[in-house]
């Protein structure tokens, strides 16, 4: 093969990679806000806290002793009804905030 007949081919194959392509561009659907509890923990410990969906318990996270902290909530639909459950660490005491609906943040200070 002569040497111009192969850079003629590679000059082809360059100019066609580098020549006008179609794109399509298309943007993705809403996704709905992420349902999430701001919980301010005012105790002087822990609380464990979880999502109560009606026989089920969802456990969130742990908060420390006088802080604030998003929880995002996963695993409930986002305009369920349920029920905030906060628990010491020592388990002495129980907070519960009835009838909450999931949707977008709700805030919870405690006690």
């Amino acid at each position: 093969m002569r040497p111009s007949t192969l850079l003629s081919g590679t000059a082809l194959v360059l100019l066609a990679a580098c020549g006008p392509r179609q794109v399509e561009v298309r943007t993705a659907a809403d996704l709905p806000p992420e349902a999430a509890v701001l919980l301010e923990n005012t105790l002087a410990q822990a609380v464990n806290v979880y999502v109560v969906d009606g026989s089920s318990e969802l456990f969130l996270r742990q908060v420390g002793a006088g802080r604030t902290v998003r929880l995002p909530v996963r695993g409930v639909p986002g305009g369920r009804r349920v029920t905030l459950r906060a628990t010491t660490r020592d388990g002495a005491r129980t907070y519960n905030r009835e009838g909450v609906v999931l949707d977008g943040t709700y805030s919870w200070r405690l006690p």
